[in-house]
């Protein structure tokens, strides 16, 4: 363990702890590439097969083809998205070619929101959604564990009312 490290984490206190996304939103976001493939392959090889000749029906092939590369990109996206708590705001990073983070002050944020739709439900996550006074740095965290998700609301709007008492 490092020294100066918070509470048995092994990070240094002057660097930031980040948090991942849940397993579970790798698994949404397969198993809809495999339903809009399955529902691409059927058109891509039966349309052409009925009414260009069954050799066409070989058009069916690519569709999985592309899936199999896609499959592979899916995992890379979701171990880039990370976020930390820092002192004055919070840091979101994601990106594989193109890396983008994302500083929202604390005392910008005007609105903080916990949504999660039947699919998530169903695989138990939730996506935190930050609104600031400026609408080009809005932010999102997909892929929390709901009570992740309404620990860091809490936080976040205490912070943020907090840091905007002074205003």
């Amino acid at each position: 363990m490092e020294t100066g490290s918070p509470a048995g984490t092994g990070v240094p206190a002057d660097q930031p702890a980040w948090r991942g996304l849940q397993p579970g939103l790798l698994r949404v976001r397969r198993l809809l590439l495999l339903v809009w493939t399955g529902v691409a392959a059927a058109a891509a090889g039966l349309l052409p097969g009925l009414l260009a000749g069954p050799a066409w029906a070989a058009c069916a092939l690519l569709p999985p083809a592309c899936a199999a590369w896609c499959w592979r990109l899916l995992g890379r996206n979701w171990r880039s998205w990370r976020y930390t708590e820092r002192a004055d705001d919070l840091l979101i990073s994601r990106g594989v070619l193109w890396r983008e983070e994302t500083v929202v002050p604390y005392g910008r944020m005007q609105l903080v929101e916990v949504t999660s739709g039947p699919l998530e439900r169903r695989f138990g996550l939730a996506t935190v959604q930050l609104h600031t006074a400026a609408a080009a740095t809005d932010a999102t965290i997909p892929g929390l564990d709901p009570a992740e998700a309404e620990r860091l609301r809490d936080r976040l709007t205490e912070l943020g009312e907090a840091r905007s008492a002074g205003l």
